[in-house]
């Protein structure tokens, strides 16, 4: 399995021309560049599965 899972498109503008960005200061690791929009954005998996419903 790969460290890094790539988004096929921008959550922002729906494009495809996403790059990985230069982690810095305030860039985390694992976070994408969308050449279109020029938005960095970082993606967090928060589990598989079913969604516990509330009752």
């Amino acid at each position: 399995m790969s460290e890094r899972a790539v988004p096929f498109y921008c959550p922002y503008c729906g494009e495809e021309d996403l790059r990985p960005a230069e982690q810095t200061e305030k860039v985390p690791h694992g976070a994408w560049y969308c050449a279109d929009c020029l938005r960095t954005f970082s993606l967090k998996l928060v589990g598989i599965g079913i969604a516990e419903t509330v009752r």
